[in-house]
């Protein structure tokens, strides 16, 4: 649902589904350019060591459509004076506010600059391109660069609402830097063309040879620790990531080789009825899908649902005909088995496996792991297996740790020795050793047709929805009303809107005011009573929360290579609320029904029941 794009498009460029970037190179780079990630609100621990980087010279460039306070100015509450004083570090040496869907456009830009320089120093001084690198270890390069060359500077200004200058000034930086890493988060993947825009921030890594020498390297930032972790052992809906026949090997059974469902596609089946059932380990999956209002109506008629969970969500309120919550243990939870205390692994953002061993005094003393939880269901539903050994896995996690170790022994020896060194232990990646892993054997330049990743034209009312998450907020859970990085307090009900484009719309503040969607599709969806809250937002771009804003998000609007949903651009147009009118109260014996058609919509809201 956020990084498969970076799965699929960093693949079919340099051969590696994953970053490139180890802890490492951040302590060698010159320079980090930033797209489209949040880390103040995301991923707070990353701006330790970048604070590190900037006070030793490191330069910080970021792309991102709205201003965040942890790549603006970092107070490390690790350091009693800055605590004191409130006087932190300058982080970005520039910040531009590319639109939402517009940073093709500020690549291409970039890649211009760098083209004209090359040209200008071919006369008298050194290349700017790594003209060896470019021959030596890419494909496709020609024809990125008549692209680039052919592309003006007009459109680019247009899609990415940046000036000419501006973008210059970028390039500049990184021309003027040796070593450069690239950061992005899911501003980039989560568009209807985000493999596009993965493809050109490689592209301008590659230029000069970022990716493949200590302190560079492509750096998507994920999100929970074991997001990454679950691909990489083999949880897959494609089969050909999963080393199938050593499992039958192992395990004396034949899986599955059918192409399985992912996130859009599950929704899809469960619309017409062909998916029947969802066992979900953790998660907010009904909250956190496009089109939920749509989606929780199709969720009742599941045969069984089934939720693993350490927290009450509202996806457990949306129930199939059999629905069952199971509550587990947490990871800061002591898990005792018949060989003692249990130990779990998680895989970071930069390929690292780590150990975790809960100490905390379990919730309740009947809580069940989720490893315990799979391995009972499967002991109770399959037929036994010599082989399979679901009481000894559950007794002592260690042994499973050791299957994975003979399942992928180049990566995985010594699992358990290794996992509480200092640090963990990286699981080694390809193209961090310039050895792709694609087709032609090279890294791959692509040549995007459009500058725009966002799917739409723009039009007259039409404005792009950037859904976002606060401070307070971690994926769908929300802790509270304070998104202080971005100095808004208060309800969430909000639509953050830039003046100009509120003077242009004749909108006032305080102003409530509703959201209608607007992709041509037929479909009514709307979200009800916004407050206008003015907002430093690029023209035509407007902000929400996620995932109060998901009703607006078509399901057919995703990535057009991973099917990731594209929550950080979505067309819509603002509709002013105003009083209801066509109220009807009717009785039906002890039942009050109350029908009212609200300004703006084609058709009755369904008929609200008044009970006693």
């Amino acid at each position: 649902m956020c990084h498969e794009t970076t799965s699929v498009g960093l693949k079919k460029v340099i051969g590696s589904p994953v970053g490139t970037v180890i802890w490492d190179d951040l302590q060698e780079t010159e320079a980090f350019f930033f797209f489209g990630q949040n880390t103040g609100c995301n991923s707070p621990r990353f701006l330790h060591p970048l604070q590190d980087a900037v006070k030793r010279g490191a330069k910080i460039v970021t792309f991102n459509p709205v201003r965040e306070r942890g790549l603006e100015t970092f107070v490390n509450p690790q350091n009693v004076a800055e605590m004191l004083t409130d006087q932190g570090t300058e982080m970005s040496c520039q910040y531009h506010q590319v639109r939402n869907g517009g940073d093709i456009a500020a690549i291409t830009g970039m890649c211009k600059h760098i083209f004209d320089g090359d040209d200008a120093a071919q006369k008298d001084s050194k290349r700017v391109l790594d003209v060896d690198f470019i021959a030596q270890h890419t494909h496709g390069f020609e024809k990125f660069e008549q692209r680039v060359r052919s592309t003006n500077w007009e459109d680019v200004e247009q899609e990415s609402g940046l000036t000419r200058q501006a973008l210059k000034d970028a390039a500049d930086v990184y021309i003027s830097c040796d070593k450069v890493i690239g950061v992005y988060g899911m501003g980039l993947t989560q568009h209807k063309y985000g493999a596009d825009n993965i493809g050109m921030f490689v592209n301008f890594l590659l230029l000069r040879g970022n990716i493949g020498r200590p302190g560079t390297g492509a750096c998507p930032v994920r999100g929970h620790s074991n997001v990454q972790g679950q691909r990489t052992v083999g949880i897959s809906e494609k089969p050909e990531l999963v080393p199938l026949d050593r499992l039958a090997e192992m395990f004396g059974f034949d899986p599955p080789r059918d192409k399985g469902r992912n996130t859009v596609e599950a929704c899809e089946g469960m619309k017409v009825g062909k998916v029947k059932g969802f066992i979900s380990l953790g998660g907010n999956f009904v909250r956190a899908i496009p089109d939920r209002e749509i989606m929780e109506q199709a969720w009742e008629s599941l045969e069984l649902d089934v939720q693993i969970a350490t927290k009450l969500n509202r996806s457990h309120l949306i129930n199939g005909r059999s629905a069952w919550l199971l509550p587990c243990l947490g990871r800061i939870e002591e898990d005792l088995q018949e060989s003692g205390r249990q130990s779990i692994c998680v895989e970071d953002s930069f390929s690292c496996i780590h150990g975790s061993t809960g100490l905390e005094k379990p919730a309740s003393e009947h809580l069940k792991s989720e490893l315990a939880i799979v391995a009972g269901l499967a002991k109770a539903t399959l037929l036994p297996n010599p082989k399979v050994k679901w009481d000894e896995w559950t007794g002592d996690y260690s042994k499973v740790r050791d299957l994975i170790a003979k399942t992928y022994p180049n990566e995985f020896y010594d699992f358990n020795a290794r996992m509480f060194q200092p640090g963990g232990f990286w699981r080694g990646n390809s193209a961090h050793e310039r050895i792709w892993k694609t087709q032609s054997g090279k890294a791959e330049f692509t040549s995007p047709e459009r500058l725009s990743s966002f799917g739409f034209e723009d039009r007259q009312g039409r404005y792009r929805l950037l859904t976002m998450r606060s401070n307070d907020q971690f994926n769908t859970t929300i802790y509270g009303f304070s998104d202080r990085l971005r100095g808004l307090e208060g309800p969430r009900e909000v639509l953050l809107i830039h003046p100009d484009d509120m003077k242009k719309a004749g909108l006032e503040q305080g102003q409530r005011v509703s959201l209608i969607g607007d992709a041509d599709d037929g479909i009514d969806r709307r979200v009800d009573g916004l407050t206008v809250t003015p907002f430093n937002m690029p023209p035509g771009c407007i902000g929400g929360y996620y995932p109060e804003m998901n009703p607006l998000v078509p399901l057919d609007h995703h990535d057009q290579l991973s099917k990731t949903p594209a929550y950080k651009s979505v067309p819509v147009r603002i509709v002013s609320q105003r009083r209801a009118t066509g109220i009807m109260l009717r009785s039906t014996g002890d039942r009050y029904h109350i029908e009212y058609e609200w300004y703006g919509r084609t058709k009755p809201f369904k008929p609200e029941v008044l009970e006693g």
